[in-house]
C-alpha cells in the first residue's frame, strides 16, 4: 500500500503561517470560534496514521504546555535532542531527505501522514510527496511573517477538490497537487 502524505495547516489570506517571530496567537481570536465546529480537524486526525514535523514546529508545540497528539509524532532534525519524558514513545526524531523519510515511515506501517510546519511542507511540495493539501484561509491581512509556501523547483498546478465556507469568514480549500513528469 502507499503511504499518503497530507497537509492540514491555515494561513492568514496573505498566505503566512505564523507572524515573523513565530507567533500563532492571532490563530486563536475569540472572534474566530464557532461553537462545536472544528473545521474538519478531528476527521483529519482521524484519517492519519503519525504526524511529520520540522523541529521548529516541534519546539513551537512544545511551548504551548499540553500535547494534544494521540498519533505518533516523527520530528524531523540533523540534531539528535531530548525526548521530554512525558512524550517517550510517543516522539521519535529522523534526518534525511523527504523520499528516505517517507520510505523509512511507510516500512513502520505508516499509511497516512499528516505533514506539518512550513519548511518542512515546502520540501515534501518539491519532493513531489503531498498528495493533498487542505488549507484554511483565516480573514486577516498579517502583512509579513513566515510563508506556507517557498520556492519551488517549478509551477505546481493544483485540482481543487472541495471548498467549505465557515460563518466566521474562513475557507477551507482541499487540493490535489499535479506534478509534472520530469524526463
Amino acid at each position: 500500500m502507499q503511504t499518503n502524505c497530507s497537509v492540514y495547516i491555515a494561513t492568514s489570506l496573505d498566505g503566512f503561517i505564523a507572524k515573523p517571530d513565530g507567533d500563532v496567537n492571532w490563530l486563536h481570536d475569540p472572534g474566530y470560534t464557532i461553537e462545536g465546529e472544528d473545521f474538519g480537524y478531528n476527521a483529519f486526525m482521524k484519517s492519519i496514521d503519525a504526524l511529520i514535523m520540522g523541529r521548529l514546529t516541534f519546539d513551537k508545540v512544545l511551548s504551548f504546555g499540553e500535547w494534544h497528539y494521540k498519533k505518533p509524532v516523527i520530528v524531523l532534525s540533523k540534531k539528535r535532542r531530548v525526548i521530554p519524558a512525558h512524550l517517550m514513545g510517543k516522539v521519535r526524531f529522523m534526518d534525511g531527505e523527504p523520499p528516505e523519510i517517507l520510505e523509512k515511515a511507510s516500512k513502520q506501517g505508516f499509511n497516512h501522514l499528516y505533514i506539518d510546519g512550513g519548511k518542512t511542507i515546502q520540501q515534501f511540495l518539491n519532493a513531489g510527496l503531498i498528495d493533498k493539501l487542505i488549507i484554511t484561509i483565516i480573514p486577516v491581512l498579517l502583512g509579513e511573517g513566515v510563508p506556507l509556501f517557498g520556492k519551488l523547483k517549478a509551477d505546481l498546478k493544483l485540482e481543487l477538490l472541495s471548498s467549505s465556507k465557515f460563518g466566521n469568514g474562513f475557507t477551507t480549500l482541499t487540493y490535489k497537487p499535479i506534478y509534472q513528469e520530469t524526463s
